[in-house]
């Protein structure tokens, strides 16, 4: 015996019909980044391309670094060619939300900021802000406290988490805004800056490449951070794969050799 439910929707139902009115549509579904990288055997991927040892263009146009490894295995897992983006750090998540990438990634911090307009993959590193200076002057730059002197000249590039770090805590210090984050190490040598704050991370590795510069004790930062891979918002089935890539390398050791190699 059917319930009342059910033949009162089965009359309603055939009213409509009669009455020539068609059954609302079922809302459609988006697709998945997951699935429409897979179709074109193309991965898109939105990196600045300027920020060792995450990734970094060479001068010949192809790319380098930590996220640059890991790219090539997360494509061939989906049976894909990796496809660089070149952008900006202004522009990187305008360029993920537009759509003009499947994934963003270089050494992208994570902040509640971007979290607002994109996913974020695990978290991958803890990279904390750390300052680099000459190292004649390292024990000047111990703490905020100490680089927040009229006296000191401090120097970020634009768009990132390293601008909003340097305008939310120095308020006395000289700021300077830079255009190039390759040639901002250059200022510090040239005595033209003082103090650059970027992520443990690069700072130990820029103190391997420029003589004369040292990061300012990388392993306790002056902020905590987290480094992650950007990713559209709420595409779910995607993210839940790129988490699970991520586990597997980790858990497999593939990811400690890619980490050995840029930063031992």
């Amino acid at each position: 015996m059917r319930s009342t439910f059910s033949i009162g929707l089965t009359l309603a139902t055939a009213a409509a019909v009669l009455s020539g009115c068609a059954m609302p549509p079922a809302v459609p579904t988006a697709g998945s980044h997951l699935d429409a990288v897979q179709k074109a055997a193309v991965l898109r991927i939105c990196t600045p391309g300027d920020y060792k040892p995450f990734s970094f263009q060479k001068a010949d146009g192809s790319f380098e670094g930590i996220d640059v490894d890991l790219m090539a295995g997360f494509s061939s897992s989906l049976g894909a060619k990796p496809e660089w983006v070149k952008t900006t750090w202004a522009n990187l998540l305008p360029d993920l939300a537009a759509g003009k990438c499947d994934i963003a990634v270089g050494g992208v911090s994570v902040t509640t900021d971007r979290q607002k307009r994109a996913f974020f993959s695990a978290p991958y590193m803890v990279n904390g802000k750390a300052p680099i200076a000459r190292c004649a002057d390292v024990a000047k730059y111990q703490s905020v406290a100490d680089i927040d002197k009229p006296s000191t000249r401090v120097i970020f590039n634009p768009g990132g988490s390293n601008e909003r770090f340097a305008r939310a805590n120095f308020k006395q210090a000289k700021l300077t805004l830079h255009g190039e984050n390759v040639t901002i190490f250059d200022e510090i040598l040239a005595n033209r800056a003082d103090v650059f704050v970027t992520e443990s991370a690069e700072a130990i590795t820029q103190q391997k490449l420029k003589p004369g510069l040292c990061a300012i004790n990388p392993e306790k930062p002056l902020q905590y951070g987290e480094m992650a891979w950007m990713l559209p918002r709420d595409d779910v089935a995607f993210k839940a794969y790129v988490d699970q890539w991520l586990h597997l390398q980790q858990a497999g050791g593939d990811f400690q050799r890619v980490m050995n190699r840029w930063l031992k």
